[in-house]
């Protein structure tokens, strides 16, 4: 998905359910990564997308506004790497 229309999809419909958007895998993984406990129930869109931001230097202060496309484009390779890195245990019979 391209940065920028994930970021608007997050201005413009923060209340959809995250999993229209990424796997459980995703979601789950964007939280463990900022050393948060998942949810049980599918998170919010926009708390994605702001958890994935606070990875590339995004510091979600109340008068931050929303992150941008630096803040998101910093912090997706870790992201995607992590995840990745899990769906190979999980294809490994690891399952964390």
């Amino acid at each position: 998905m391209h940065l920028a229309r994930l970021i608007r999809l997050g201005r413009i419909r923060p209340q959809w359910s995250a999993d229209l958007f990424f796997s459980e895998t995703e979601w789950a993984g964007t939280f463990i990564l900022n050393k948060k406990k998942p949810p049980t129930k599918v998170p919010r869109i926009r708390e994605v997308i702001h958890l994935i931001a606070q990875l590339g230097g995004f510091l979600a202060r109340k008068g931050d506004g929303e992150p941008d496309v630096k803040s998101l484009w910093l912090s997706i390779q870790r992201w995607r790497d992590f995840v990745s890195g899990v769906e190979h245990m999980r294809e490994i019979r690891h399952v964390m």
